[in-house]
């Protein structure tokens, strides 16, 4: 039991790992504000939340009880990240911020 325990907290802990390095990467990478919001609010919000419930199984295996405290801050960071995210695109958007990408509507017509 113990030796697969091992195993999923590893799994859990890499994949973490994983997700909030392609996130970070993505914010230094990524050209604009709008794409460069994706890194952190996607990938890293996954990455952080798979070490949360590592950190989380890991001390409720091994301590006094269920380890509540992971819990309530992945459901903090499931709720604040894309309510923070959204009110940054939106402040952009009122900036009148400029993106990178085309328009929908000028993506589909043909250059003249």
């Amino acid at each position: 039991m113990s030796e697969m325990m091992d195993y999923v907290l590893s799994f859990l802990i890499l994949t973490g790992a994983v997700f909030t390095f392609i996130g970070s990467l993505g914010l230094a990478r990524l050209r604009d504000f709008y794409t460069r919001l994706h890194g952190p609010t996607k990938a890293t919000t996954l990455g952080v939340g798979s070490l949360l419930v590592a950190s989380a199984v890991y001390f409720s295996t091994r301590g006094e009880g269920v380890s509540l405290h992971e819990v309530l801050v992945t459901l903090f960071l499931f709720i604040t990240a894309p309510v923070s995210a959204h009110l940054l695109a939106k402040a952009a958007l009122h900036l009148r911020l400029k993106s990178l990408a085309k328009a929908p509507e000028e993506a589909g017509r043909p250059e003249t």
